[in-house]
């Protein structure tokens, strides 16, 4: 096993090639899913109905209000926080401290949206926003990871992170080469992770419900329950916020394009795709059918480990990533209410079990490095990664 531990990395999503196809797909991806949400037929695998000019993309003002944004979210980062934690290890042996206050950052937010929408702040126009808006922060990711590699590039190598140095620009460029970025106390990646996304992507969801309650007179039962289980979702990931300190995010990957335009334009505005959807396609949906919806949303809390031992009993004695069937039962609750009629809204599941299948394969390798003989016992005695009998 020390040669594997030793060794360096072999190269993820296809190495430079698949780096720099990424980088192009996710963000045209982004685009199209927010052009064909608005359309009438809304096909998934259809052409959008028309592409949209720079003068519709770039704004000045939106750009301004996106940066005011993160700038807001950065201001509530550095308030007094509830609690601080310390985080993994590093190279040096040193730990890095985080503050554990996005759940205030949440509550302050709601506050200060909820005093502007009293004084007369027209959250409804939020949806006609969107494009530019993620104009914006797709331009602010690029910028902001050119600025993270320049960085990286004078810091010592205890800083680095594992998987980033191939020596490849483009691929170091999108994977991210330092570790955990700071300027003094503020770590980068750590802010990114769940608060400006996360909080922005229910901003927006709250925005179109409003837009929904403006022109159809009250905000439908489909739309209260995207709104309702996705506030849920980032609620509870804030509140335990210190969770995150353990992901593969923080303590294997560096910071670089690949997280930046994920947690700065891929979640609010992808994540957001039911309730855009819901907007422009209203689906009824009756109390019974409604019930169950929230019953398999609340199915997805199968519990987590957060012990460095290997369980073989409970739910990790029948798959090696409980926690992952979890999420996926928790995708398809929130797609249901937009019914049957469309693959659109279930783009998320998709994405989702694809995105977990990769990451699940990647921490075996992880686990395997980690633990080396216990993790093929382990293993051997629970043969399914996710999903029972089946994968």
């Amino acid at each position: 096993m020390a040669s594997l531990q030793g060794s360096r990395p072999p190269l993820e999503f296809g190495g430079p090639l698949g780096a720099a196809a990424l980088m192009l797909l996710l963000p045209a991806t982004m685009f199209h899913l927010l052009l064909v949400a608005r359309s009438g037929p809304a096909r998934l695998l259809g052409l959008p109905p028309y592409l949209p000019g720079p003068e519709v993309l770039w704004s000045p003002q939106m750009l301004l209000l996106w940066l005011t944004w993160l700038g807001l979210q950065a201001a509530f980062y550095l308030l007094p926080a509830r609690k601080v934690a310390e985080g993994q290890e590093l190279k040096d042996k040193s730990r890095l401290r985080y503050p554990i206050n996005g759940f205030q950052a949440l509550v302050l937010t709601a506050l200060l949206v909820g005093l502007a929408v009293c004084a007369g702040l027209p959250l409804g126009a939020l949806p006609e926003m969107l494009l530019p808006l993620a104009f914006a922060a797709t331009l602010t990711a690029f910028i902001f990871s050119l600025l993270l590699y320049l960085k990286a590039l004078v810091a010592p190598a205890s800083a680095l992170a594992p998987g980033g140095n191939s020596g490849n620009p483009i691929y170091d460029f999108f994977l991210g080469r330092e570790l955990n970025p700071r300027i003094w106390s503020f770590d980068f990646k750590y802010f990114c992770e769940l608060r400006p996304g996360l909080i922005g992507w229910v901003l927006i969801n709250l925005g179109l419900l409003m837009q929904e309650a403006e022109l159809r007179g009250t905000p439908s039962l489909a739309m209260w329950l995207v709104n309702g289980f996705q506030l849920l979702y980032v609620a509870d990931a804030l509140w335990h916020e210190e969770a995150v300190l353990t992901t593969m995010d923080i303590t294997h990957d560096g910071f670089g394009f690949m997280l930046a335009f994920g947690d700065l334009a891929w979640v609010p505005f992808t994540y957001s795709l039911q309730a855009q959807f819901l907007l422009h396609h209203p689906q009824p949906l009756g109390l019974p059918m409604a019930s169950v919806i929230c019953l398999m949303n609340g199915l997805e809390t199968i519990p987590t480990a957060t012990g460095r031992q290997l369980l073989v009993s409970g739910w990790w004695g029948m798959v090696r990533h409980p926690n992952y069937l979890g999420d996926l039962i928790m995708a398809l609750a929130w797609s249901l209410p937009c019914g049957v009629s469309h693959l659109l809204p279930y783009f998320y599941v998709l994405y989702f079990t694809a995105l977990l299948v990769h990451r699940e394969a990647r921490d075996e390798q992880q686990c395997l490095r980690k633990y080396g003989l216990a993790w093929r016992e382990y293993c051997r005695r629970v043969p399914y990664r996710i999903l029972p009998y089946v994968y």
